[in-house]
């Protein structure tokens, strides 16, 4: 059953395969009350969402970033920015440049040890998508016939090539968005879809780490986890004064995963287990 908040979903701003005006059309159809679009590192898609929504439904501007710390890799989403200028408005630059030098370097990686290239008509469409990353590659992939399907192409191609990380320190995004006014949050702390799991030593190490920073809130209802999971990262918020926030990290047809499931059982999430802000 879909709960009726949901803040963590993506459109075809970065790697989702609905367009804003389709996610505001399923969300209001889904009976969500609450959300939140989170492209990865672009906005791109903001002002257009919040202009569709209806009446009722409250929508929380945001964006999630793929960090590098100490401890080791983090998403960072950040809700309620403010977007107009300043380390924030230079931060999305920053990893605007970034994505798109990570595309190219993908690219060339394909060609030189896999033997891989597409037409020149694809590449074009890949630099006009805000955000491209791995799914809008994988997708071609399994398009020309190099994989069977966007899982594949991910694990057995794309994660096996040598081209660098894009990441960008954890403790430069934290800031940029507290200067902005925004939440910084930790997405998915325990690890996303298609990710590793980290064991206690490693949570604890990086939600320290995070912390020190100035992190404020941790993702702890999300698609991917047991109820019970979910329910003890909502415990350790509470313990260290941090948000609860709780997302689904709805791609479309992207990821096979529904508007609304916070958890793995798909237990409805009530709006008082979360205290986001």
């Amino acid at each position: 059953m879909a709960s009726k908040i949901d803040l963590h979903m993506h459109s075809t701003a970065s790697d989702g395969t609905d367009s804003p005006a389709e996610l505001v059309r399923k969300v209001t159809a889904a009976g969500i009350r609450v959300f939140a679009l989170t492209d990865h590192d672009t906005v791109a898609g903001i002002e257009e969402t919040a202009a569709l929504v209806p009446e009722g439904v409250e929508f929380i501007p945001g964006v999630e970033f793929s960090c590098r710390a100490l401890a080791g890799k983090c998403h960072i989403l950040g809700y309620g920015c403010d977007t107009s200028g300043g380390e924030f408005e230079g931060l999305l630059r920053r990893v605007s440049e970034s994505r798109k030098n990570k595309l190219a370097r993908r690219l060339t990686a394909l060609r030189e040890e896999r033997g891989i290239t597409f037409p020149e008509v694809e590449v074009e469409r890949l630099s006009q998508i805000p955000s491209a990353g791995k799914p809008h590659i994988a997708n071609l992939l399994v398009k020309y016939g190099y994989a069977e399907n966007v899982g594949e192409a991910i694990g057995g191609i794309l994660d096996k090539l040598h081209c660098g990380s894009g990441r960008l320190p954890a403790d430069v995004v934290i800031k940029a968005i507290l200067a902005a006014g925004g939440t910084p949050v930790w997405a998915h702390p325990l690890g996303g879809v298609g990710e590793r799991e980290l064991d206690e030593t490693e949570f604890q190490a990086l939600l320290g780490e995070l912390m020190g920073h100035g992190l404020e809130g941790l993702e702890c209802y999300y698609s991917k986890y047991p109820i019970e999971r979910c329910r003890g990262l909502a415990e350790t918020a509470r313990e260290h004064g941090l948000y609860i926030y709780g997302g689904s990290d709805y791609h479309g047809r992207n990821k096979s995963i529904a508007l609304g499931t916070l958890n793995a059982g798909d237990v409805e999430i009530p709006e008082s287990e979360l205290s986001y802000r």
